[in-house]
């Protein structure tokens, strides 16, 4: 009878063909990118993780919130002189809360892919590729924001 107790399973039910990304990286994109941008991030990293389903929900409705406190700040800020650094430092504040609060979700399974002793994956392209993409897409939801009002 083969002891349970000696079996590894640290990797069970975890894909390995798809390498997560460093946690840490994200916080670059969510700084350059935005709110979108790290959303986008975070949840294609917590599916490469095996992070279950409800978690990854919880990021993406991190995102929203994020993106409507985003919206909200542009709302209160936002004078006819345009865009003044108050606002975009305050998005960028805002964008990188979101994110903490999304590494925070993505951890525990992070922590686990760290004991397989695995490589992680490079963010550098799609980093890159989210970064740009999600910039212009919360770009466009402000500029949106300033037609309407």
């Amino acid at each position: 009878m083969p002891d349970e107790l000696l079996h590894p399973t640290v990797g069970a039910g975890v894909d390995m063909s798809a390498r997560p990304w460093r946690l840490m990286s994200q916080t670059y994109v969510a700084f350059f990118g935005g709110v979108l941008a790290s959303t986008a991030v975070a949840f294609l990293n917590a599916r490469r993780l095996g992070v279950d389903a409800a978690k990854r929900r919880l990021i993406l409705l991190t995102g929203l919130v994020g993106l409507l406190a985003v919206i909200g700040v542009f709302v209160l800020l936002y004078d006819d002189a345009g865009l003044t650094s108050g606002v975009r430092v305050s998005i960028r504040v805002l964008a990188v809360l979101c994110c903490l609060v999304q590494l925070r979700l993505q951890r525990p399974m992070d922590r686990a892919f760290q004991l397989r002793g695995a490589d992680y994956g490079s963010l550098w392209g799609w980093g890159i590729a989210v970064t740009i993409g999600g910039a212009i897409a919360e770009a466009l939801i402000l500029f949106l924001v300033t037609v309407v009002l």
